[in-house]
């Protein structure tokens, strides 16, 4: 009785069951889709992009850039973009949301396109954004020409008041043009081939500066001015439209139009930050109603902070270097560093 259970249990294993034979094979597990690559705030990896959002090292990189060469006469915008294509922060896919759909950077309105936001855009509007840092260096370095100005517009200082003219007049002619051609400029000129361009042309430009003050030196026929006047802050927005051109340098050409209506270098390079910190703080306001909230959903704000920091302390070491470099050598170096950038690029290109 006992060997029958043993029997049974035999005969079953070597014999499959009716069953099990006639049906048919259970169907493998299909692979579960690849879940899609998330970015910051839930967008995903446009088509083809190695690299997504902004690193904490992409935003010290472009910090230490922006504060070093805004207010040097090298171009500061010149070297951002080669940093973006460096750090290939300007991929020109769309920026697609968590559902796969496309964000936009600005929406259409009144007719008028819209224009989806990509890697590029985002990381144009971060560059402009992040000079807020260059311009609190130049905040707390002249902060009492700045408080000058203030006091001339409540009508309590004539110094100022003749300081905050004249930066009104150099700044209009850039800004309105700027206003009216930002978009076909960022468009059609933000490319390594323009700044290429600009470098070799802003440095001979520099060259012929320093060859005629020096020039007006030794001859014993230069005046030079305590203050910009009116006139010559005419000259100084003139040549400012110039530098909307990427790789031109805005300090380059107000330090060299500076030159040109009287004031010696340390007084052009210091009126070329005063003018700065009107300008780059409307450029940055424009930026950042423009395409400022897509930009910080795209990278966040911890990165932006960081950069602007960064920015702030190398922009505030920089400055009072400029001055001394520009007192002792002139505009020279600046315009053998330029040339040398253009080869340098040229020859990788």
């Amino acid at each position: 009785m006992r060997l029958l259970p043993l029997l049974l249990l035999l005969l079953g294993t070597l014999a499959p069951p009716a069953a099990a034979a006639s049906s048919p094979p259970a169907p493998a597990p299909e692979r579960a889709p690849a879940a899609p690559a998330f970015g910051p705030s839930g967008f995903t990896l446009p088509p083809g992009a190695s690299v997504y959002g902004l690193r904490t090292r992409d935003a010290v990189i472009l910090g230490v850039i922006e504060g070093v060469t805004e207010y040097l006469p090298v171009s500061s915008t010149g070297h951002l973009i080669i940093a973006s294509r460096v750090l290939r922060l300007d991929s020109q896919q769309p920026v697609l949301n968590a559902l796969g759909e496309p964000v936009w950077h600005q929406p259409p309105e009144r007719g008028r396109p819209g224009e989806l936001l990509t890697q590029k855009l985002a990381t144009d509007t971060y560059i402009v954004i992040i000079q807020v840092g260059a311009l609190l260096a130049v905040a707390l370095l002249y902060w009492r020409q700045l408080w000058s100005m203030v006091l001339g517009a409540c009508g309590r200082d004539p110094a100022g008041l003749r300081l905050l003219v004249c930066v009104g007049i150099a700044f209009v002619p850039s800004a309105a043009l700027g206003y009216l051609f930002h978009d076909w400029i960022d468009a059609h000129l933000y490319s390594i081939d323009t700044v290429i361009v600009m470098l070799v042309l802003g440095a001979l430009l520099m060259f012929y500066a320093e060859y005629w003050y020096g020039r007006q030196l030794l001859a014993g026929t230069r005046v030079e001015r305590e203050e910009l006047n009116v006139a010559g802050a005419m000259w100084v927005g003139l040549l400012q439209c110039a530098a909307l051109l990427p790789g031109t340098s805005r300090p380059m050409m107000t330090i060299v139009a500076g030159y040109f209506a009287g004031l010696d270098p340390r007084r052009a390079t210091e009126f070329s930050f005063i003018l700065g910190f009107v300008t780059l703080s409307a450029a940055s306001l424009y930026k950042s109603l423009k395409g400022g909230a897509a930009m910080i959903d795209l990278f966040g704000w911890s990165d932006v902070l960081v950069g602007a920091a960064v920015a702030a302390v190398t922009a505030a070491a920089c400055l009072r270097l400029l001055v001394i470099c520009l007192m002792r050598y002139g505009l020279a170096p600046f315009a053998w560093y330029r040339l040398a950038l253009a080869a340098a690029l040229w020859s990788l290109t």
